[in-house]
């Protein structure tokens, strides 16, 4: 019973770990950034990548998923590189995920 209890209190701490908590600061400045760009005309049903900061980007994307947003040049491409958590928001600029 001891290490079921030890199992399950392991398991909680490990997925704890990767949930990526942020601030409401990103998700706005991302939702922000995507108005501005719907506002300049930019076609965003392609979902592409608007923009990229210190260790974040912010991308465009469709929920549920279409085939669009796996392309890579609809992907951002600093992710994975230089940026380890990404924002992404649908073509309405409502927020989909924070990762």
């Amino acid at each position: 019973m001891k290490l079921i209890i030890l199992i399950f209190v392991l398991a909680t701490i490990f997925v704890s770990g990767c949930v990526t908590e942020t601030t409401p600061e990103i998700d706005q400045m991302c939702r922000s950034e995507c108005f501005n760009a719907k506002e300049a005309g930019t076609d965003l049903s392609a979902g592409p990548c608007l923009s990229s900061h210190e260790d974040w980007v912010c991308d465009v994307a469709h929920d549920p998923r279409q085939d669009v947003d796996n392309l890579p040049e609809n992907q951002c491409p600093e992710y994975g590189k230089t940026a380890s958590h990404f924002v992404e928001v649908d073509p309405e600029c409502k927020l989909i995920r924070i990762v």
